[in-house]
C-alpha cells in the first residue's frame, strides 16, 4: 500500500483487518436495518397515526438504534485493543517498545487516504474476486506475523552469530595448534637438555679420564725419577764413602809425611836456633807480663 507506506506483508494484514471490520460493520448495519424493518412490520399497520403514537415509535426506535450503535462502538474499541495487544506482544518477544500517537487518529488527511484505499480495494468486484482467489495465506499475528525489519534483524544477528562461531572455532583451532606446538617445543627442549646433559657428562668423564691418565703418567715419571734419584743417591753415597776412605788415607799419609818432615826439620841447626830464639822470646814475654801486673790495679 504505497499511500500509507506499508510493505506488501503489512498491506495484506491491513486489508485483512479492514475486511474483518467491513464484515462487522455490515452485520451491524443489517441489524439496524432490521430494527427499522421490525418497526414498519409491527407498528405501521394503520393508515393514520397521532403525534403521540409517532413520537412513541421514534423513541422506541431510538433506544434500539442507540443500543446497537453503542454496542458496535464498544466492540470496535475492544477489538482495536485486542489488535494492539497482539502487536505489542509480538514486539515484546523481541524486546521492542512500540509507541502510538493518538492525535494521528483524527488526522483528516490520513483518514481520507485510508478511505480511498478502502474504496479502491473493496468497491471493485473484479478486484475483490481476484483477491479472493489469489489471496496469500497469512500466518496468525500472534504466531509468525513478524515484521520484515525484525526478520532482517534476526537474520543479521544469526549471520553475525555464525561468524562469531566460525571465528571461535578458528581461534580454538589456533589455540590447539599453539598448544601442540608448545608441547613439541617443550619436548624438543627436554631432549636437547638431555643430550646436552649427556654430552656434558661424557665431557666430564673424558676430562676425568684424561686427568687420571695424566696423574698416572706423572706418577710413573715421578717413580722413574725417584728410582733414578735413588740410584744416583746410592751411587753418590758409594762415591762419598770411597772418597772418605781415600781422604782418610791421604790424611793419614799427610800426617805421616808431616811427622817425618817435622822430625827431619827438628834435626836441622836452623830449627834448633829458632827454637832457642822462641824460648828466649817466651821468657822475655813472661817477664814483661810480670812487670805489667805490678803496675795494674787490683780489680
Amino acid at each position: 500500500m504505497a499511500e500509507l507506506g506499508f510493505n506488501e506483508h503489512h498491506q495484506n494484514e491491513v486489508i485483512n483487518y479492514m475486511r474483518f471490520a467491513r464484515s462487522k460493520r455490515a452485520l451491524r448495519l443489517k441489524t439496524i436495518d432490521s430494527c427499522f424493518q421490525d418497526l414498519k412490520d409491527s407498528r405501521l399497520v394503520e393508515e393514520t397515526f397521532t403525534v403521540d403514537e409517532v413520537s412513541e415509535m421514534l423513541d422506541g426506535l431510538q433506544v434500539v438504534v442507540h443500543s446497537e450503535v453503542e454496542t458496535e462502538l464498544i466492540n470496535t474499541a475492544h477489538t482495536n485493543v485486542l489488535l494492539l495487544r497482539q502487536l505489542f506482544s509480538q514486539a515484546e518477544k523481541f524486546y521492542l517498545k512500540l509507541q502510538t500517537d493518538v492525535s494521528e487518529l483524527e488526522n483528516r488527511e490520513l483518514l481520507e487516504q485510508v478511505a480511498e484505499f478502502e474504496k479502491a480495494e473493496f468497491t471493485s468486484s473484479s478486484k475483490k474476486a481476484n483477491q479472493e482467489s489469489n489471496k496469500p495465506k497469512l500466518a496468525p499475528l500472534n504466531e509468525g506475523g513478524v515484521s520484515e525489519l525484525l526478520n532482517k534483524e534476526i537474520a543479521r544477528l544469526q549471520e553475525e552469530n555464525d561468524k562469531l562461531k566460525a571465528r571461535l572455532r578458528t581461534i580454538e583451532m589456533q589455540a590447539t595448534s599453539a598448544l601442540d606446538e608448545k608441547s613439541k617445543l617443550e619436548k624438543a627442549l627436554k631432549d636437547l637438555q638431555k643430550i646436552q646433559g649427556d654430552q656434558k657428562l661424557a665431557l666430564k668423564t673424558k676430562e676425568i679420564t684424561n686427568l687420571e691418565e695424566t696423574v698416572t703418567a706423572l706418577k710413573s715419571d715421578f717413580q722413574k725419577t725417584l728410582n733414578a734419584s735413588s740410584a744416583t743417591q746410592k751411587h753418590l753415597e758409594d762415591n762419598l764413602v770411597t772418597t772418605k776412605h781415600d781422604l782418610l788415607k791421604v790424611q793419614e799419609q799427610l800426617a805421616v809425611a808431616e811427622k817425618e818432615l817435622e822430625k827431619k826439620f827438628q834435626q836441622t841447626a836452623s830449627y834448633r836456633n829458632m827454637k832457642e830464639i822462641l824460648t828466649k822470646k817466651n821468657d822475655q814475654l813472661k817477664e814483661i807480663r810480670k812487670r805489667l801486673l805490678k803496675y795494674e790495679p787490683d780489680e
